[in-house]
């Protein structure tokens, strides 16, 4: 099965996309977001584009497994998304997913390669998210 993985940031989403037999996760590209149903809309089409049969969004827990602060913003948002895809989504844990996807980017500087770390970081909580079923 096919899965899109989102990193859902305020700027931009990370997009990551697994292998059709659901086993491995690589980035795919990263969504800017030029508003909140733009953004969203995209993301609905790359997951089609791919042939996906879900997504899953990476939720900011906090370190204790509480909610953390982006939560209800990232929630919402799934809401849109919903009604911009007929596709299951689930939640996965972010937690450490940006430090982990830090890792797998060669860095020059955090602001030149923004666009590929949150796309690894995407593929970080995707990778995760399969890696647990």
């Amino acid at each position: 099965m096919r899965v899109l993985g989102l990193d859902m940031g305020e700027r931009f989403i990370g997009v990551a996309v697994s292998d059709s037999n659901g086993r491995m996760a690589v980035p795919l590209e990263v969504v800017e977001r030029r508003g909140r149903l733009a953004g969203l809309a995209e993301v609905a089409g790359l997951a089609e584009e791919a042939g996906a049969e879900m997504i899953v969004v990476g939720m900011p827990f906090s370190l204790d497994g509480s909610m953390g602060p982006q939560a209800d913003r990232i929630q919402a948002d799934v809401a849109l998304l919903a009604k911009e895809t007929s596709l299951p989504i689930e939640y996965a844990d972010e937690r450490l997913s940006s430090r982990a996807a830090l890792g797998l980017v060669a860095h020059k500087g955090r602001r030149r390669n923004k666009g590929r770390l949150d796309a690894s970081a995407a593929a970080v909580i995707l990778q995760s998210w399969l890696d647990a079923r």
